[in-house]
């Protein structure tokens, strides 16, 4: 004989799972869009970081061709987060990485500290940049 509070432990185990697992799409989420950021960048696919720039951030701060062209004299060498803080919602993070870049016609390195802010746009359904591409002119 199966006791009677079964069935309802069970199905409070089942419904403690599902939210586990819908607060954890917007996590995964994040993982997946600050991975595919990270690659973009390590690999020097500049023109494609202006996918993940918030619309309303990139008709207040739009980027110009001359500023992509100036990403383009460079390749990165490394692209290290040193600073991760996390807003207590879930929903905002801001990131401090140190990007090293190679010009290609000096055969320079440059060091850029970037600040990265990240907020989860729940109408788009998407993390998205609420701050600049990277800018090799800061020292």
């Amino acid at each position: 004989m199966r006791p009677a509070g079964r069935p309802l432990g069970l199905l409070l185990i089942a419904c403690l799972f599902l939210a586990a697992c819908a607060g954890g799409s917007v996590n995964n989420e994040q993982t997946d869009t600050l991975t595919a950021w990270e690659n973009l960048v390590r690999w020097s696919e500049y023109d494609a970081l202006i996918d993940f720039v918030h619309p309303e951030y990139l008709a207040a701060h739009p980027v110009t061709s001359l500023d992509i062209d100036r990403l383009h004299q460079f390749r990165v060498t490394e692209y290290r987060v040193r600073q991760v803080m996390a807003q207590p919602d879930g929903l905002g993070l801001e990131r401090t990485v140190r990007i090293r870049l190679y010009h290609i016609h000096s055969a320079r390195e440059r060091v850029v500290d970037h600040r990265e802010v990240w907020r989860y746009d729940e109408e788009l359904e998407a993390w998205l940049l609420h701050s600049g591409l990277p800018d090799p002119r800061q020292r």
